[in-house]
């Protein structure tokens, strides 16, 4: 399984919305580009939510387990 890039899936996201907005595309495209628009809305909001936990743990300075860390995906 190939490993989600933040920054990768919000290039893609703003590609797709950019396309969505010129409303020229058939509807099965659209509709399929929805479809994976929200996907990767999902990830990306589960990559800050796993940064942020990162982050919370760093400032109360506790040791990170971060090989423990369940990263969602």
């Amino acid at each position: 399984m190939e490993k989600f890039v933040f920054e990768e899936g919000i290039k893609r996201l703003e590609e797709i919305v950019r396309t969505l907005e010129k409303g020229d595309a058939p509807l099965d495209e659209s509709l399929s580009l929805f479809e994976e628009g929200m996907g990767l809305i999902k990830k990306c909001g589960n990559s800050l939510e796993n940064a942020e936990q990162k982050l919370q743990i760093l400032v109360k300075g506790e040791e990170p387990a971060f090989e423990n860390f369940d990263i969602k995906e």
